[in-house]
């Protein structure tokens, strides 16, 4: 699993919709921060590449605490740039296979270890809960056929995996990289995305029982 697949974790962003004053990376999540969490979740990944932005330094600082052989990746255009451009800049010299990691999100565990056994290339989306929402559509065997701000069976909140050479530079997200491979395996998984100050509250409640 690790020896063909990098983990590429988006965290240069400012995290402003949120309103809590700093990078998402770094919100405490019952007692430990949101970067924590997934590095925990990463623990037998050997390659794992942190893109960081705002409050480089404090994440660096925060991850070093967990692991230090983690590769940190510079977005120095934070400020106008998406994820699409974190995940293309993480995905430089990575494995042949690279797993897209958004810095606001926390899977299930068990789910987690599903996506890391999974081979080969598949997005990942989850039953709609946050506030702001990209839906995925579907197809009967829940292939991923489109993205949509509209409508869709389910929420895309990530993770997906794809193949190194297929990561073009995009300055939007990474959905729109994904968009000239449809349709894709699909994969469900208990996912939230921390956008708002009330997805932040859900995800406390939910990861209680983590």
């Amino acid at each position: 699993m690790s020896s063909v697949k990098s983990v590429v974790i988006s965290c240069a962003g400012i995290g402003s919709r949120l309103g809590l004053g700093q990078t998402k990376a770094l919100i405490k999540i019952n007692g430990k921060s949101l970067i924590a969490w997934q590095l925990d979740l990463f623990k037998d990944v050997e390659d794992v590449r942190i893109v960081i932005g705002y409050q480089a330094n404090d994440i660096i600082e925060e991850v070093l605490k967990h692991r230090n052989d983690v590769v940190f990746v510079y977005n120095h255009r934070y400020f106008e740039t998406k994820t699409g451009a974190s995940f293309y800049m993480g995905a430089v010299d990575a494995k042949e296979y690279v797993l897209e990691w958004d810095g606001d999100l926390l899977v299930h565990p068990d789910d987690v270890k599903k996506i890391l056994a999974t081979e080969g290339e598949f997005i990942c989306y989850a039953d709609k809960s946050s506030d702001e929402a990209v839906f995925v559509q579907t197809d009967e065997n829940g292939d991923v056929l489109a993205f949509s701000r509209e409508t869709g069976d389910y929420e895309w909140t990530g993770p997906a995996c794809i193949m190194k050479r297929k990561v073009q530079y995009s300055s939007g997200n990474v959905f729109n990289q994904l968009e000239p491979y449809l349709p894709m395996k699909g994969i469900k998984v208990r996912a939230y995305d921390i956008d708002t100050y009330d997805d932040y509250k859900r995800v406390l409640e939910i990861t209680k029982n983590w």
